[in-house]
């Protein structure tokens, strides 16, 4: 059984930061996509940030110079260094592993961002 842990979101000031931590239960980590995806209230969940396996990296334009995606695979872990946070990135942010056409998504963690 596959499972994602989240943690790291918590409630911050406008300008501020936030790292999530996303560490999976699997043995082929290394080799999986890893995705952030983040809902708002009312809103539909929306795609933040990729990393390939090859360590190559995508960023919705959003969020693209002030957060950066990561991975480390030996801790089967990935990350999101969220930098100059605005109140818009306030929402549940989820971790998404996918790996030869299976995809899994962690439990979400809460990010608040106060002007």
């Amino acid at each position: 059984q596959v499972q994602l842990m989240e943690s790291g979101g918590g409630l911050v000031q406008a300008g501020g930061s936030l790292r999530l931590s996303c560490t999976a239960s699997v043995s082929w980590f290394s080799i999986a996509e890893l995705d952030w995806h983040r809902q708002a209230p009312g809103k539909q969940r929306e795609w933040v940030a990729t990393i390939h396996k090859g360590a190559t990296t995508d960023y919705a334009d959003s969020v693209r110079g002030r957060f950066t995606i990561s991975r480390d695979n030996d801790k089967t872990t990935g990350y999101l260094q969220m930098n100059n946070l605005k109140p818009e990135d306030t929402g549940a942010y989820y971790c998404v592993l996918a790996q030869g056409g299976d995809i899994y998504w962690g439990q979400g963690t809460q990010v608040t961002v106060s002007s």
